[in-house]
């Protein structure tokens, strides 16, 4: 019987060697797959991480590209508004200088009438004076020495001789405006 108690023995220590080995086996395989996958993992990972930093790379060039063409904008509105500034100061300065040279020029063309006015006025006095001296000398009075000087019983006289005056004056005024009435005349007909 001590074959057989042999042979069991060897039998058990065969499968115990067997399962063993297949526990080694198993645990390396185990270790292998655990390996592959942590490779695979990290594989993912890089690959994962590299695309990511493709796709940051592209977002910052757009960024950027973006970023350059908003600057490039903003200091052509700048240059468009500097240059807009300085020609609204142009001509708010030819305007200023054209109303000084107005200003000025109707300054001297008042003047000018003014002194016209005043030209006339005394032609028109001194003129109204001599019919007034021709129209009392006419009527057979003395002409007065000064304006200021009056006697106290011509004053009664005075007013009348001034509006007889005055009529006299009035009527070769009066004279013009019937010439040129004919002409108006003439020019309605003919249209």
């Amino acid at each position: 019987m001590a074959t057989r108690k042999t042979s069991k023995k060897s039998e058990l220590a065969t499968a115990g060697a067997h399962l063993s080995t297949a526990a080694k086996e198993v645990g390396t395989a185990v270790s292998h797959k655990i390996e592959a996958m942590g490779d695979a993992m990290s594989a993912s990972v890089k690959k994962a991480k590299k695309r990511a930093t493709v796709q940051r790379a592209k977002v910052e060039r757009k960024i950027g590209g973006l970023v350059k063409m908003a600057e490039k904008q903003l200091a052509k509105a700048q240059t468009q508004l500097s240059k807009a500034g300085a020609s609204a100061e142009k001509s708010v300065r030819a305007a200023e200088k054209k109303l000084d040279a107005t200003k000025r020029s109707t300054g001297r063309q008042l003047n000018a009438l003014q002194a016209s006015a005043e030209r006339k006025a005394k032609a028109l006095q001194k003129a109204i004076e001599r019919e007034a001296k021709a129209l009392k000398k006419a009527m057979g009075m003395k002409p007065a020495a000064t304006p200021a000087k009056k006697a106290a019983p011509a004053k009664k006289a005075a007013p009348a001789k001034k509006a007889a005056a005055k009529k006299a004056v009035a009527k070769p005024a009066a004279k013009p405006v019937a010439k040129k009435a004919p002409k108006k005349a003439a020019k309605k007909a003919a249209k």
